[in-house]
């Protein structure tokens, strides 16, 4: 099939150009398939669905308060507790559902040692939320000047057990 005009202008050369109606028709035929079905997809079903008067169930948090003190004598909720005690208690608490978040609070001279043992005993039992209480303020001076001990020479702290901390002001 040659395309071209009548005219003796001697081109003789295919015209390049789409004809554009026959695009139109369908995109016309494709507009009115879709007005004429998108009523029909909305269709629903009545359903006379019965009445219920019912409150949410509100649960509240539940938080464990643990801390250290800068002699390393361990509280749970503020009673006394030796090392021995807490994988038991800690074991008690990851058991129930939903986990309660256990709050780590250490004195400023307490040591990182007995932080560490402390939550390497709580990844062990299963408690997957601990978070570190700490006052806002402004460091002391010798703590902004000085990197914390155990720290390597870029800056890192040493190994210590994973889990989720979240950091709680008072």
């Amino acid at each position: 099939m040659a395309f071209g005009s009548f005219d003796n202008k001697g081109s003789g050369s295919a015209v390049s150009e789409i004809n554009m109606v026959p695009l139109i028709d369908v995109m016309l035929v494709l507009l009115v398939i879709f007005i004429i079905t998108a009523p029909l997809l909305s269709h629903s079903i009545k359903i006379n669905v019965p009445q219920a008067s019912s409150e949410p169930v509100q649960q509240d948090p539940k938080v464990v308060d643990f801390a250290v003190d800068a002699d390393g004598q361990l509280f749970w909720n503020e009673q006394p507790v030796t090392l021995d005690q807490i994988p038991a208690l800690m074991s008690a608490e990851a058991a129930l559902d939903p986990q309660p978040e256990v709050r780590l609070r250490a004195d400023l001279d307490t040591r990182y040692e007995v932080l560490a043992q402390v939550m390497s005993i709580a990844r062990q039992s299963g408690l997957k939320r601990i978070g570190f209480v700490t006052r806002p303020g402004s460091l002391p001076s010798s703590a902004a000047s000085a990197p914390a001990a155990g720290t390597g020479a870029q800056g890192q702290a040493g190994s210590a057990p994973a889990a989720s901390a979240t950091a709680v002001s008072e």
